[in-house]
């Protein structure tokens, strides 16, 4: 077993990850990463402004409310997690509760989406 010991500490050359100092960026450059934005297109603004009346209509706040109850359903379940993992959680059958919640949750989002994708179809393949 010493044997193993003295080839894996005779390895030279190979720093510790927080062992390279020295290494700096590339001058000029800033540090921090920065989006980039397209340029505008022609008919852009419209599309936000369609996109935000989306989301202010009836089909989309369902659409909106579908994803918020997965997002907090999600939420739950993960603090369940750590409420088990840490031994403070009394009851498990919480942890299962919540799993049980959340997996309805996506299954419903995951349906509606699929009907408005088949009423979408249906009215674009329609003919006038």
């Amino acid at each position: 077993m010493s044997s193993m010991t003295d080839g894996i500490t005779g390895i030279s050359g190979i720093a510790a990850p927080g062992a390279m100092s020295g290494i700096t960026g590339i001058p000029g450059i800033a540090n921090t990463m920065q989006k980039i934005t397209p340029p505008a297109l022609p008919g852009q603004e419209e599309s936000a402004t369609e996109l935000s009346e989306v989301k202010d209509s009836a089909f989309g706040s369902l659409f909106t409310d579908l994803i918020q109850n997965v997002k907090d359903t999600d939420a739950e379940f993960t603090q369940a997690q750590y409420l088990l993992s840490t031994g403070q959680l009394d009851n498990p059958v919480q942890l299962g509760i919540a799993a049980y919640k959340n997996e309805i949750a996506v299954d419903l989002l995951i349906q509606m989406r699929n009907k408005a994708l088949d009423a979408y179809n249906e009215l674009k393949n329609m003919s006038v």
